[in-house]
């Protein structure tokens, strides 16, 4: 429901479109820059001294079984290639399926770091060589970013190197003392132990993924590893099977294992694609949906846009999952879409002044829209609930509350102090209309999306 409105044709101070960027899921200004830059740098340095150690120590040995590492480095390579595609047009959240962008190079890195024979004969690399490789390979994956004008994902080799260096470093000096063998000589337990190290390689880069994207948005860390965590069960736990399978084929099969063992893994990461690409569809169509009360009229130019930007940054802010911000935005994008059942709009789309029983079959109304668009029922609930006391909505409900009266009370028409007075209304407030921590969750939010506050 809609609040008092400024003149939605006067522009909006430059302030506010840097929060609204920020919000969008840009990084936050407001994060500490120091801390960020001592994250980054520990998470840099120890990969970058890790690849030069690496790459010396391969060159001044030589490249031992060049074949069996020729055919692994291509392997991660294509895996890299193929898993490094333009990115599609979707919106700010991410599903579990798309946390590692290279499946297909991640297992076939991973395999070659645990691989302890090939055909039946030991092999006889070391870690600085399965790093070297992987980091060659991971370079090549970068090409395609280059060419398209974009930035090397360096967070993304950094990690790789470091998670591939750890499981190299638990497995090979293991294997080629023998010790392995003397405490999982035969049996179940061999698959069991390389399957535990590559759960504990994939709680490592879970650790330093969030870590890297807490250092890079500002965002609270905690929801941020959650949110890597439940990821694993999906594609990590895929990737890991994979790079188990393939290590364990080609000690007995030989290199014939690759494309055999790689081609399901594969399958799953275009499946993935084409689901992900169905899911940015899906947004796509909802934001045009909630575009139709701005055509016709009934609210501002893009206050829909800006309302469910700036409610997934609360969201995230206050420790929501990425399945709760997906339905966060949804029902942002679309709490207006009520006021279509108006016979005349109401002035500037304010619709607070209204009696309460009419607010709320506006809210019923637009619940019903949202029904029939084949949203979650999640969804429908948040919109039909924006009448509700605050006292009685759940917390998604209150967020898109509270950014929604922000976005009506600072408007363009209400003058340079506009933000820092909305703010100041929503706080007085608190005891009957909003709830105390969203509105402080909002403030941080603007705060450090460059808002004086």
């Amino acid at each position: 429901m809609s609040g008092a409105r400024g003149d939605p044709r006067r522009p909006w101070p430059a302030a506010r479109r840097t929060a609204d960027a920020r919000a969008a899921g840009g990084p936050r200004a407001g994060a500490p820059a120091c801390g960020a830059r001592a994250v980054v740098a520990a998470v840099y340095a120890p990969a970058a001294a890790l690849a030069g150690w690496s790459l010396g120590r391969t060159l001044w040995e030589g490249l031992q079984q060049p074949g069996i590492a020729l055919a692994f480095g291509v392997l991660i390579a294509v895996g890299e290639l193929v898993g490094r595609g333009p990115a599609p047009a979707a919106g700010p959240g991410r599903m579990p399926g798309e946390r590692e962008g290279a499946p297909l190079g991640a297992a076939g890195a991973l395999a070659y770091a645990l691989l302890g024979a090939a055909g039946g004969r030991p092999t006889t690399h070391g870690v600085p060589q399965i790093v070297a490789v992987v980091l060659a390979a991971g370079l090549v994956g970068l090409v395609p970013q280059l060419a398209r004008g974009q930035g090397p994902a360096l967070d993304h080799l950094a990690r790789r190197v470091l998670t591939i260096g750890f499981a190299a470093t638990c497995f090979q000096p293991l294997y080629n003392t023998g010790t392995l063998d003397t405490w999982v000589a035969s049996g179940p337990v061999y698959p069991l132990f390389l399957t535990a190290l590559m759960a504990l390689t994939a709680l490592c880069d879970a650790v330093l993924a969030a870590a890297l994207a807490r250092a890079r948005t500002g965002w609270p860390y905690g929801p941020l590893l959650r949110d890597e965590l439940r990821a694993l069960p999906g594609i990590g736990s895929a990737i890991c099977a994979t790079g188990v399978v393939i290590a364990l084929a080609t000690a007995v099969a030989g290199l014939w294992a690759l494309p055999v063992f790689c081609l399901p893994l594969l399958l799953t990461q275009f499946a993935f694609r084409r689901f992900a690409a169905v899911r940015a569809t899906y947004r796509q169509t909802i934001a045009s949906l909630a575009r139709c009360t701005e055509i016709a009229g009934y609210t501002p130019h893009g206050h829909a846009r800006r309302v469910a930007a700036l409610s997934r940054a609360v969201g995230r802010e206050l420790g929501l999952t990425e399945p709760d911000l997906d339905v966060l935005e949804y029902a942002a994008l679309m709490h207006d879409i009520g006021q279509l059942s108006l016979l005349d709009p109401v002035p500037d789309g304010a619709t607070a002044p209204l009696p309460p029983d009419q607010q709320r079959r506006i809210a019923l109304l637009g619940g019903a829209v949202v029904r029939q668009t084949g949203a979650p029922a999640e969804v429908a609930m948040i919109v039909e609930r924006q009448a509700d006391p605050y006292r009685d909505q759940p917390v998604t409900a209150r967020i898109v509350r509270t950014v929604n009266a922000y976005d009506d009370l600072s408007g363009g028409s209400a003058g340079p102090g506009g933000p820092l007075r909305a703010l100041e209304r929503l706080r007085l407030a608190t005891a009957q209309d909003h709830e105390p921590r969203v509105v402080e969750a909002l403030t941080r939010v603007l705060s450090c999306g460059g808002r004086a506050v």
